[in-house]
């Protein structure tokens, strides 16, 4: 919007032109979703407090935890709000990749918000049925799946790269909309399972974004991409400005919610910020890079899963509690160091994925 604004301004004084520049626009979508979290932030959280939306706490889980309850929850609204905002403001809004990213974070906020109404409002512990939650996630993952299938402009933009090798893309064809099904839809969920803590989830996800906005940007540079041998993808770039958005969300709602927690992500949040980390590596063909980063919200996943399926097909627990961190937690180890660790990790796997730029 401001982009068009100043582009009509340009021919009145030469300074607007200077928000053409990614980077420009960039750093103001930094700073406008860090405001709006900051002036939203503390009217939001009251807000909840009045209408009593406290999140219920499981008897069953880290003693720890009972402090919790009553803890306003679906503050992810205020992360979701402030990327909304800051994109619609800055970001080229010609550009597909941009409407793509935020209709994922559309559907996917609505379905968590839904399912947190339920839980938290109505008081139903079910919150949405499991089928009806996943049949929407599927609507938004496949819909976006196609319509990128569908607009590619190469078949660079539906090939599979495979990192520290230089020339090894497998042309997916239809199993592109497979792949990206389950990759928006994975991420989700992982993201989902590691919100479990308080600032355990956010931070990762804005290291991540953070490292796919470098992505976005070299991907969509042709010279940048061609140096560095990865897959030159025209329009790519404007995806740093809804990354700088949500970085700017993340952070600003981490001022709330860092240990003591004054308000919980909820599925709302959750769910619709994995989901977007999950299209904008599919955007910049950079899924097993995404696997890499994100190893935190896999050993998150993983830990359920193998928690699982050992219980039924032995009737035994691997870990004390799943996900993994609150086995740690029920270990004796305290809630900060259990965050921080992760955090430290994430920063490790964040550089371990963006080498891959220059490892080939």
């Amino acid at each position: 919007m401001l982009l068009w604004l100043a582009e009509n301004l340009s021919s009145l004084y030469s300074g607007f032109l200077v928000f053409q520049y990614i980077t420009m626009r960039a750093i103001m979508a930094v700073l406008t979703a860090l405001f709006l979290a900051f002036w939203i932030g503390p009217v939001m959280i009251r807000k909840l407090q009045e209408k009593q939306v406290g999140q219920a706490i499981r008897d069953d889980g880290p003693k720890s935890h009972l402090s919790k309850a009553g803890t306003p929850t679906m503050g992810g609204g205020l992360i979701l709000v402030s990327i909304a905002v800051a994109t619609l403001l800055w970001a080229d809004l010609s550009n597909r990749y941009v409407w793509v990213t935020l209709g994922v974070l559309v559907v996917f906020g609505a379905v968590g918000w839904v399912d947190d109404w339920r839980k938290v409002i109505e008081k139903n512990p079910r919150g949405l049925p499991a089928r009806w939650k996943y049949f929407w996630q599927s609507v938004g993952a496949l819909g976006a799946a196609l319509v990128l299938f569908f607009t590619a402009q190469s078949p660079a933009e539906t090939q599979l790269i495979v990192p520290f090798f230089k020339n090894v893309a497998i042309n997916l064809s239809w199993f592109y909309v497979v792949l990206t099904y389950f990759v928006i839809n994975g991420t989700s969920n992982a993201v989902n399972l590691t919100d479990g803590l308080d600032g355990l989830a956010i931070m990762p996800t804005v290291l991540v974004a953070a490292a796919l906005g470098i992505f976005a940007y070299a991907s969509g540079h042709a010279e940048f991409a061609t140096y560095l041998q990865i897959p030159y993808i025209a329009g790519a770039g404007e995806l740093v400005v809804i990354v700088a958005g949500l970085c700017g969300a993340g952070l600003g709602f981490l001022w709330f919610n860092a240990y003591p927690a004054q308000v919980f992500m909820g599925d709302v949040g959750a769910l619709a910020l994995g989901a977007v980390l999950g299209v904008m590596a599919v955007i910049v063909r950079q899924e097993i890079v995404l696997f890499i980063m994100g190893g935190v919200f896999v050993m998150e996943t993983v830990s359920v899963m193998l928690q699982v399926a050992s219980f039924k097909l032995t009737g035994r627990r691997i870990f004390r509690m799943a996900p993994i961190h609150h086995h740690f937690e029920l270990k004796g180890w305290p809630e900060p160091k259990i965050i921080v660790r992760f955090w430290i990790i994430t920063v490790m796997l964040v550089l371990v994925g963006l080498a891959t730029l220059k490892l080939r």
